[in-house]
């Protein structure tokens, strides 16, 4: 099955004419466990169904679908990189990424950490930021 069918699959669950109205998505997003204004799903169908009249249509529901992707994507990768990251410097250093791979099982030295490090430091400041780790594990 694509992700097109199992977005349109889904986008039926909600209902089953076509659209969604706000409300509708309101409600529906209530279902999951999350909680959003009436005025936030308004600006959400406005900025992704503009052309259905304040209604979210199935190209406007898919949109919003990849967008939730994006940013679980963003999330996870905030979370790897608070666990590479050292305490309070917001950036992996050579140190922290030893440190790291040793708990993966992996030993290496803090030397080969900084080759590894230098390949994808881009500012040459010897430590990954997370502009640089999000290029890294995406690139």
């Amino acid at each position: 099955m694509n992700k097109y069918t199992d977005y349109q699959r889904i986008f039926n669950c909600f209902d089953g004419d076509g659209k969604i109205s706000p409300s509708e998505l309101q409600r529906y997003v209530g279902l999951i466990g999350s909680e959003l204004l009436l005025e936030e799903v308004n600006l959400v169908v406005d900025s992704l169904g503009s052309d259905q009249g304040g209604i979210l249509g199935l190209d406007g529901f898919e949109s919003l679908m990849e967008s939730k992707d994006e940013e679980e994507k963003m999330e996870g990768l905030r979370k790897a990189f608070g666990m590479y990251e050292m305490e309070g410097c917001e950036c992996i250093t050579p140190k922290s990424l030893k440190r790291m791979l040793s708990g993966l099982g992996e030993s290496r030295s803090v030397d080969e950490c900084v080759v590894m490090i230098n390949q994808f430091d881009l500012n040459g400041d010897g430590v990954l930021s997370f502009r640089e780790f999000e290029l890294m594990m995406l690139g």
